[in-house]
């Protein structure tokens, strides 16, 4: 299984003159480092890769042990591209991948670990009441993802940014993003090979653990004092 962090974009919502997983958290660690941290409870650094775009050589240089792939359209293309060039890079493997601006406890990898086992895709997701700007998501009459975007409505929740695809539903995913506008996100992949392919992503609830995708300075001050508490 490999790991694939999104970390190419320009994060201009939170106003950083640097990439934003490089932004500094109440516990010391900056977005990645505490990603990576964690996902090091369950994977060895080798299997990670991070998509960079703006200001790479800045995370480059700051994570050494991980592979790097460069968007180099990162200011045209959105993350369906991003991720297209993450599953182009690890091959027929399945891929858990996340944006690099989640800030998440360890114990929602402990949450994902039986479906990480049994190999099922999957959406990670919270029943939280979510906003105009969160992914949202709603489901079909067996469970399964049926919408993922904005846009949703009525929504059951908020997708987190920590998502699955196994090695069965990699080709199809692959082909839907490659699909995609170049301003899609990379849920416009998910919807389609779920519409199109028949393909199916469980919702998996997390709402448990601290997950929170920093878009806005107030979502970095709710992340920060969740650490401090």
């Amino acid at each position: 299984m490999r790991v694939v962090i999104l970390a190419a974009g320009v994060g201009s919502r939170l106003g950083n003159p640097y990439p934003k997983p490089l932004t500094m958290l109440a516990d010391g660690r900056s977005i990645m480092q505490r990603a990576l941290d964690n996902l090091a409870l369950r994977f060895d650094r080798s299997d990670v890769s991070v998509v960079v775009g703006f200001k790479k050589d800045m995370v480059m240089e700051a994570f050494p042990e991980v592979s790097f792939v460069y968007n180099s359209l990162f200011g045209e293309t959105n993350t369906s591209k991003s991720l297209l060039k993450g599953l182009r890079l690890t091959g027929k493997e399945p891929v858990l991948w996340l944006n690099g601006d989640v800030v998440f406890d360890a114990h929602v990898l402990d949450l994902l670990s039986d479906h990480l086992d049994r190999g099922q895709s999957f959406v990670a997701v919270n029943t939280e009441q979510v906003g105009e700007e969160e992914v949202k998501y709603s489901l079909d009459d067996t469970g399964f993802i049926n919408a993922l975007s904005k846009s949703v409505n009525p929504a059951l929740g908020e997708a987190v940014g920590i998502n699955f695809v196994s090695a069965d539903d990699k080709p199809y995913l692959i082909a839907r993003l490659e699909d995609c506008a170049p301003d899609d996100y990379f849920e416009r992949g998910i919807e389609m090979v779920i519409e199109k392919d028949g393909r199916r992503f469980a919702p998996i609830d997390i709402s448990e653990a601290m997950c929170i995708e920093v878009d806005f300075a107030e979502d970095l001050k709710r992340a920060n004092e969740e650490l401090q508490s």
